[in-house]
């Protein structure tokens, strides 16, 4: 019996039409390009309409997906779609982009794990597949950040934007396996990034509207100093487990919180900044929608890479890396 693998088929993105500046920013709160730029790397981010929700991003990606794919949309078995905005409470954001995709019957679900959400949705495709519950699975990640940013205060608002990613993962089809992976989450850390308001622990009132606590709170240092620890433990675990060094690797793509995270990250495992994937400077933190356009990019645009390693971090606390190499391959 032929063991079964889970594999990228194909992938698509989408990246609204509004482009939000950092001199844009300027107009907006009390900051400044050069501040910006120098803390976070960022210029600039995309900006979805105001009647534009998140599963009508996650529909356009994975639309693209799925065309790229060369099958039949009714092909697909499930739906998992990682996200921290979804349309509403309930029903699920999936079921949302099931119904606008036309299909029926099928199981879709999200999955909250803020911007660790893709790396959690693949490695969540990938034990269905192999398993050989399913033969194609839909990942969708797709955030519309703006909707819980608060424009008024300058410390958080010039770090998010919008968009959205999507990946096929199949059982015998695509030349890209999904390889060993991590998964972590720290429940001790909640209280450093999250939005206070409108769920059961404090529901929404006037007093929490005007307090503004229905959008992202951060400790910003205490972050840092948690997202560069858990996401190079991450990256050093999977090597360990695929028995393969840095050096095998030809692009890590990390979570594109900021460039100061990145940077420190890479340092940290060893990685020559050529081999780093960046989109943070045009894109901003997409949450769990930035290593799903960024993944979109990497295949699109290098098309000899071998060996990915996917790391992110995120709120919860939730950590974890990924590997995706191409067939036959072999490690150390």
């Amino acid at each position: 019996m032929n063991k079964k693998t889970a594999r990228i088929l194909a992938t698509g993105a989408y990246l609204p039409d509004k482009v939000l500046t950092n001199k844009d920013l300027e107009n907006m709160v009390d900051t400044s390009d050069d501040w910006i730029t120098t803390r976070t790397g960022i210029k600039e981010r995309r900006i979805a309409a105001e009647d534009q929700s998140t599963s009508d991003m996650g529909v356009i990606a994975a639309e693209r997906a799925i065309k790229k794919s060369g099958l039949d949309k009714t092909n697909i078995d499930a739906i998992i779609v990682a996200t921290i905005t979804p349309d509403m409470f309930f029903p699920s954001t999936a079921c949302f982009i099931q119904r606008k995709l036309g299909l029926t019957h099928i199981p879709c679900f999200d999955i909250s794990a803020a911007c660790t959400g893709y790396i959690f949705s693949l490695v969540t495709a990938a034990q269905f597949l192999k398993t050989g519950a399913f033969k194609n699975i839909l990942v969708v990640a797709a955030e519309k950040m703006s909707a819980i940013t608060d424009w008024e205060d300058r410390a958080t608002c010039v770090l998010f934007g919008d968009g959205a990613g999507a990946a096929v993962v199949s059982e015998e089809k695509g030349s890209m396996e999904i390889g060993q992976f991590f998964l972590g989450s720290d429940g001790r850390c909640t209280d450093i990034l999250n939005i206070p308001a409108g769920g059961s622990f404090c529901p929404a009132s006037e007093e929490t509207v005007k307090k503004r606590l229905h959008f992202t709170k951060m400790t910003g240092q205490d972050v840092f100093k948690h997202a560069v620890r858990y996401m190079t433990e991450s990256a050093e675990n999977v090597l360990k487990k695929s028995g393969l060094k840095i050096e095998d690797i030809d692009c890590l793509l990390p979570h594109q919180a900021n460039i100061r995270i990145i940077t420190a990250v890479a340092k940290r495992l060893g990685i020559p900044e050529e081999k780093v994937y960046l989109n943070v400077h045009e894109c901003g933190n997409m949450s769990a929608a930035s290593s799903s356009v960024g993944l979109d990019g990497i295949l699109s645009q290098q098309k000899d890479v071998k060996r990915i390693l996917m790391v992110a971090f995120g709120a919860g606390l939730t950590y974890g890396a990924l590997l995706l190499q191409k067939l036959g391959e072999k490690n150390g």
